[in-house]
């Protein structure tokens, strides 16, 4: 069966970076869009950012670009999330998601087929 599973989520500073990983399992990895969505306590789930199945583009919540890089190694079913210049509000549950292709509304959790069970970040003040 298909598995995603994250990895690289801890306790940082402020300031400071966290790279997370997704290894995905039973599925054409390739064939896949891929997202990274984040749940604080309380809020809802929210869209992250976004790579294409071959990498060359990606789309990120706009808030986030400049500090968060999505990529992605189909040669090794792994999909990444480099999170720099980490702040409080970060803190949250990180979760990949795989969906079979592009949606306009890729930001939307109904277009991703499977997900992982989440890592945890937390940044400190």
């Amino acid at each position: 069966q298909v598995q995603l599973v994250e990895s690289g989520g801890g306790v940082v500073q402020a300031g400071g970076s966290l790279r997370l990983s997704c290894a995905a399992s039973g599925l054409t990895f390739s064939s896949f869009v891929m997202g990274w969505f984040r749940q604080s306590p309380g809020k809802a789930r929210d869209f992250v950012a976004l790579i294409s199945q071959a990498g060359s583009w990606t789309y990120y919540l706009d808030s986030l670009r400049g500090r968060f890089t999505i990529s992605r190694d189909n040669a090794k079913n792994t999909v990444y999330l480099q999170m720099n210049s980490l702040n409080p509000e970060d803190t949250a549950v990180y979760y990949c998601a795989a969906a079979p292709r592009y949606y306009d509304d890729y930001q939307s959790q109904r277009r991703y087929d499977y997900w992982g069970q989440g890592t945890q970040v937390t940044v400190s003040s």
